[in-house]
């Protein structure tokens, strides 16, 4: 008898039937949504043989230790070391395969031993441009100038971190708590930067900037409307008349791979000496120098900047200089060079215009610590820049060269700046978004274009909007 049973009966009326006690239903777990920003995100894989390839990978790593990055190990060497381990790694597991999922494995570990594991088949696609990675679960690649999600993730923050060490150790550089900051390049030239906690907050990032294993060349960048015929011929005619170019663009708008092209021009038999962070420039000439600068070592000595290597390069008996960018004080000695006797020389600065490039030319002098009057920088900047060439990505994905603008030296305070070609915005777009404008001539001849005569060069004059029956294409 319960309580309220007991309880009726003292009171003397009839106790109330209550029915037995029922066990509560069991509660299913609420399906909580996944957050907006993990939407869209691959699943994490759960095959067999996934699980298989991280169990086999680990043990595989312990065994290498530190023969993976032993120095004195050829390419060759090492892959005959690792296939042989994993050998022994797949047996110990005793776990029965099919040829095609030994095969699987097989290649896949060797991507992450010798290669650079889930990042090997992005970097093998040609269409595949840029490479970035927030995290080790999240990839994004740029197809066709669009940045889209990839399926490729790592299995976590220590795989991407291996896959890191592996491409900074292979050019002599490092990434740790003391340097978690670096930037280096693949044996290609693609650029790679990575930064590492505490710094990423989201865990390790690593931006990967390929480039193509053949070089582009002008032909190429007509073909993809970057350049017209025209541009292409005039540009060809103002490296070997030896002008000092800059080529000005916005991250990603392809100023390196123009410069690559503009280097193309550079007759055989100069002496053509490249001073860059990371070497990414592809120069097809025989008689080419190519510096690299160095970042200090654990003890914050060591450092050669790109300032000490355009000072040194002006005791290298060069015909022409390159600089991969001006980004600092060097842009002063770089202008002091291209005023003293070093014409023909090309570097790239980053601005939206060929007028913001003049204004970050001043900016950069300035970095140099001299107390200069800006009319004196000015100056300075007229007399050694005569072209300055403007990449622009536009918003269908697509690099095009906006203007082509001659310096033509100072009026008052102000440099002054002539538009021989412009892109054509008022064509529209196409249905898929695509614009329909090309570079066209401004109709202005460029007062650069006497030097031509004096040293030989012709130019078509359909080149700045004259008509002529033939025209000759001097790149070919």
């Amino acid at each position: 008898m319960n309580l309220a049973s007991r309880l009726a009966a003292a009171q003397g009326r009839p106790a109330e039937h209550t029915p037995p006690p029922v066990a509560p239903p069991e509660r299913t777990p609420p399906v909580v949504p996944r957050p907006a920003r993990d939407r869209g995100r691959p699943a994490p894989p759960t095959d067999a043989l996934t699980r298989l390839k991280d169990r086999v990978a680990k043990a595989l790593f312990e065994r290498m230790g530190s023969r993976m990055n032993d120095p004195s190990l050829s390419e060759e060497q090492l892959r005959g070391i690792v296939l042989g381990e994993l050998d022994v790694v797949v047996d110990e597991e005793k776990v029965p395969l099919s040829p095609d999922e030994q095969a699987r494995l097989t290649a896949e570990l060797a991507d992450d031993v010798l290669g650079f594991g889930p990042l090997q088949k992005l970097l093998d696609d040609p269409t595949v441009t840029e490479i970035m990675c927030n995290g080790p679960d999240m990839v994004y690649v740029e197809q066709g100038g669009k940045l889209v999600r990839s399926a490729a993730r790592f299995t976590s923050d220590e795989h991407l971190r291996r896959v890191i060490d592996r491409i900074v150790s292979r050019v002599g550089r490092r990434i740790d708590e003391s340097s978690p900051m670096v930037d280096a390049r693949l044996a290609d030239g693609s650029r790679v930067n990575a930064i590492i906690p505490p710094l990423a907050f989201s865990g390790s990032t690593l931006t990967i900037r390929k480039f193509a294993k053949d070089p582009f060349g002008v032909d190429d960048l007509i073909g993809f409307g970057t350049l017209s015929p025209e541009m292409a011929e005039l540009l060809h005619a103002c490296v070997e008349a030896r002008l000092n170019i800059i080529v000005s663009g916005g991250t990603g708008t392809g100023k390196t791979t123009l410069l690559n092209v503009l280097s193309s021009f550079i007759p055989e038999g100069e002496r053509i000496v490249t001073i860059e962070d990371a070497v990414e420039l592809q120069l097809q000439q025989e008689h080419v120098v190519r510096l690299e600068s160095r970042p200090p070592n654990i003890e914050g000595r060591g450092a050669i900047t790109i300032r000490d290597l355009v000072r040194n390069s002006l005791r290298m008996r060069p015909d022409r200089i390159v600089v991969g960018e001006c980004r600092g004080g060097e842009s002063l000695d770089m202008l002091q060079a291209m005023n003293t006797g070093h014409d023909g020389s090309l570097s790239t600065v980053h601005a939206n215009s060929p007028r913001d490039a003049i204004a970050r030319l001043e900016t950069l002098v300035l970095m140099a610590g001299m107390d200069l009057p800006l009319r004196a920088i000015r100056e300075q900047i007229a007399s050694a820049v005569d072209v300055v060439v403007q990449l622009t990505r536009l918003r269908d994905g697509t690099r095009r060269v906006t203007h082509v603008t001659e310096v033509q030296g100072m009026e008052g305070e102000t440099v002054t700046l002539q538009d021989a070609f412009l892109f054509d915005y008022s064509a529209g777009v196409d249905p898929s978004g695509r614009f329909l404008g090309t570079p066209v001539p401004t109709g202005v001849r460029p007062r650069f274009t006497d030097r031509f005569e004096d040293l030989g060069i012709r130019v078509s004059p359909s080149v700045f909007g004259m008509p002529q029956p033939a025209q000759v294409r001097r790149w070919a």
